[in-house]
């Protein structure tokens, strides 16, 4: 038994989705009528008798390892679509967190470019054009007002903050329209520069409308409420007219890999389902982990094409010269 906590949302209904196309289950769905992160004895009546609980509700920093407490006591596995600390598992069991696009997917990538080898410059642009859900608004200013990460530093040998500035108007290959860059900081991607040794690392957040672009910069001196409601309309004018689309980009040493994705739910929910797929072969030893530091890169990629989800291709090129793609391609 899977039990999945969030199915009524976007990401946890791709995740049971997927699940059930991989032929795992079955899948008990659990939206917030079927169970209370506040509640622990709800918490517990869910996760009884599953061998794996998947967490996709949010926001994520009010759920903090509630969840994962939950599958601790029930003897269960514990897959996280998202998750920032280590938590404590059952013996023998294991937990994986950050199991999404940001983080997850995004030291995925790198880790498939570099095939875990050592790695002197590495460069990495995420664009999303999505809508920004109430949980994920509030998930982001929570993570701005914590510190979780840093705007403008970069990674060369160790944290150096502003390093990097932010630049518009730029011509990105693999986006239509001129882009923002947005350099940012975290942890995950400090993480993954100390495993690969790198010694020159940039991250970018890739901005194609205008709106949330502004947003970001306003919503800091808003309350609460205005402030996830003005990344909510944000998100709704710049994809207005336009599917939802991902765009991740890795550079390592002059070689390049792209991949383009349909939807930051589609694409997490599928990256939630193939951990639990690894989790059920025995892939991941009993421990607690982030998922993008563990799960092997090339099954995860395939996986995901596997799924109709993303497509990804490798360049033995550096970025700046590869022409620019035609929206949609993937």
């Amino acid at each position: 038994m899977i039990g999945v906590l969030g199915a009524t949302g976007d990401v946890g209904r791709h995740a049971a989705g997927f699940l059930e196309r991989l032929g795992i289950g079955p899948v008990r769905s659990g939206g917030s009528a079927a169970a209370d992160f506040r509640d622990p004895v709800s918490l517990d009546r869910f996760a009884s008798g599953c061998e794996v609980l998947v967490n996709c509700a949010g926001p994520a920093h009010a759920i903090g390892d509630s969840v994962a407490e939950a599958a601790r006591r029930a003897g269960a596995h514990y897959v996280g679509a998202s998750g920032d600390n280590p938590v404590r598992v059952h013996d023998g069991r294991t937990a994986l967190l950050s199991a999404g696009l940001q983080p997850g997917l995004t030291a995925v990538l790198p880790r498939w470019l570099a095939r875990d080898a050592e790695v002197h410059t590495l460069k990495v642009w995420l664009g999303v054009s999505d809508l920004f859900s109430r949980s994920a608004a509030e998930d982001y200013l929570h993570a701005a007002a914590a510190g979780h990460g840093e705007a403008l530093a970069a990674w060369r040998g160790e944290r150096r903050s502003k390093a990097l500035t932010r630049e518009t108007g730029v011509t990105l290959p693999f986006f239509p329209e001129p882009v923002a860059l947005l350099p940012y900081l975290a942890p995950e991607s400090e993480r993954l520069a100390r495993a690969l040794r790198v010694t020159h690392g940039d991250w970018y957040t890739v901005l194609s409308g205008e709106h949330v672009g502004r947003a970001f910069d306003r919503v800091h001196g808003l309350g609460r409420e205005e402030a996830v409601a003005a990344l909510c309309r944000a998100s709704r004018l710049d994809l207005a007219g336009r599917e939802p689309r991902v765009v991740l980009i890795a550079e390592a040493d002059g070689r390049t890999a792209v991949l383009q994705a349909k939807g930051n739910g589609a694409v997490t929910g599928a990256v939630v389902a193939l951990a639990v797929s690894a989790l059920e072969r025995g892939e991941v030893p009993p421990g607690s982990y982030f998922a993008g530091e563990v799960l092997n890169p090339k099954s995860l990629v395939d996986g995901l094409a596997g799924l109709g989800v993303a497509g990804s291709r490798v360049f033995d090129l550096p970025l700046s010269r590869l022409v620019l793609e035609e929206e949609g391609a993937l």
